[in-house]
């Protein structure tokens, strides 16, 4: 490869930390001031970056790209203006992200994404966003996107301990090509600890010493805490009836507070040797694993508070053989949550009378996150569950907008997706119902007090209209559904 301007000659300048994580001296030479690679990046381009839900996204590359933007005042001039393409397996550090959706530096971006900047981009209209299940791209989606790269960049992370052993990484292929995942247990291995490439096209290394910004995790409260003594519950009663083993099957839990209060349920719940298969890890799934009740974890990412991670690295000898971290491809796939029997748990925006729920839009339009991996797991789980507060308070209300509603506003799962419905009000298992049957199981069961009457109103009109007119089948009046 031809000299390259930005890259250092000067090999004292590498640090021991580097020197131990980057083990071809050849690599070595290609080490860079990320301040220098501006002149690689053109308006228009399309940008990869690892990393999954605020965790192992790269931090020092492009916060001097958008230095380099903001010092030069780039965005003033249509000429000097830049702004990218960006692909990313999931959301990352909202430092990033949104700066460069302050500064107007991103066209498009796709998949899911947490950033307010970004989130008020999109729903402006200056930032195209669409998502699609997160099996379809690919931890992270790293794998695909070094695959896909003409130009790759390495940022070293030397402030996070090494974590060598951990990944179990596969190569996409495109169909026909495609082979079938050969996973028939959580701890199965089938692919390498390191992903592969060509390193003609790493163009530069770059050392990085920024933690990744993850925050503390969404704190229990009452509510949660009383949706996972219902769920708790509900497994418990699967286990006698002999539907479930003791010790369940694979767990998939998404992210917040209700989450959280279910895993830490099951810490101090009646099941043992439990293992999990889900996308990302939260402190709680620690109280888990030191429980001694998590056997074993697969995930895609881990995203714990700078205090679950203090623990986690003071205690890795404890964890490193319980734990594997997998593509998103893999952990999402539906090839591999069927043959498992994976028990899936997600939460929503909102839950109609029928079991259709909205994960993205707010009033059907307002983008808030993206879909993520919900219904990759919703669609193929042995169980499928929703578990949502009741209502969500305002500022000026303190029981607020109702989360069971007559119908979503916008659908990402279908009534053919989901078995039960939980709010901290109770359970609702959906499961052989028809649709008539569901709508007053959902309104009796999960609804807040103060809307069963308004649901239940609903719900009798609309099945005495449809019904009249030979249409009863899912009754809707569509002219008060969203009133």
């Amino acid at each position: 490869m031809r000299a390259t301007p930005f890259l250092r000659q000067n090999a004292q300048s590498v640090s021991a930390a580097l020197r131990e994580r980057v083990r071809r001296p050849a690599l070595l030479k290609k080490l860079a001031d990320p301040a220098d690679l501006a002149p690689l990046f053109k308006n228009d381009d399309y940008i990869g970056w690892s990393g999954f839900t605020g965790v192992g996204y790269p931090k020092t590359v492009p916060t001097a790209i958008a230095d380099h933007v903001e010092s030069n005042n780039l965005q003033s001039d249509p000429e000097t203006k830049k702004k990218f393409n960006l692909f990313v397996g999931a959301s990352v550090g909202p430092e990033v992200e949104d700066r460069w959706a302050r500064l107007d530096m991103i066209s498009r971006r796709y998949p899911h994404q947490v950033g307010k900047e970004v989130s008020k981009g999109i729903n402006a209209g200056r930032i195209e966003f669409a998502d699609k299940h997160l099996s379809s791209a690919s931890v992270g989606a790293t794998p695909e996107i070094l695959q896909s790269a003409e130009k790759i960049i390495v940022e070293v992370n030397t402030v996070i301990p090494n974590l060598e052993g951990l990944h179990d990484i596969n190569q996409s292929f495109v169909p026909p090509f495609r082979q079938p995942y050969l996973i028939k247990h959580v701890k199965d291995r089938i692919g390498e600890p390191a992903i592969t490439v060509d390193t003609d096209r790493i163009v530069a290394i770059v050392e990085s010493h920024k933690p990744d910004n993850t925050g503390p995790n969404s704190p229990e409260n009452d509510e949660s805490r009383a949706i996972a003594s219902h769920l708790i519950n509900f497994l418990s009663e699967e286990v006698t009836a002999g539907r479930l083993p003791k010790n369940l099957l694979p767990i998939q839990s998404g992210i917040g507070n209700v989450a959280n209060s279910i895993i830490g349920g099951l810490a101090e719940g009646p099941f043992d040797q439990v293992q999990v298969w889900t996308e990302v890890l939260q402190d709680t799934f620690i109280r888990f694993f030191d429980s001694g009740k998590l056997s074993f974890a697969t995930a895609t990412s881990i995203k714990f508070s700078p205090e679950g991670f203090d623990h986690f690295y003071k205690h890795w000898a404890d964890y490193k053989n319980r734990l594997l971290l997998r593509s998103q491809q893999v952990a999402n796939s539906p090839e591999i949550i069927r043959r498992l029997g994976v028990i899936a748990m997600n939460t929503p925006l909102e839950v109609d009378i029928y079991a259709h729920a909205n994960s993205t839009n707010a009033c059907g339009s307002r983008m808030l996150n993206g879909l993520g991996g919900s219904a990759d797991f919703l669609r193929n789980a042995k169980l499928s569950i929703m578990h949502t507060p009741s209502s969500r308070p305002t500022k000026s209300d303190p029981t607020g907008i109702s989360c069971i509603v007559p119908f979503a506003s916008h659908i990402d799962q279908t009534e053919h997706d989901l078995d039960i419905v939980v709010t901290e009000q109770g359970l609702a298992d959906l499961r052989g119902l028809s649709p008539r049957e569901r709508a007053p199981v959902i309104i009796e069961k999960c609804a807040h007090p103060d809307y069963k009457d308004l649901l239940r109103e609903y719900y009798d009109r609309a099945l005495h209209e449809c019904t009249a007119r030979g249409a009863g089948h899912e009754p809707h009046m569509l002219r008060n559904a969203f009133k």
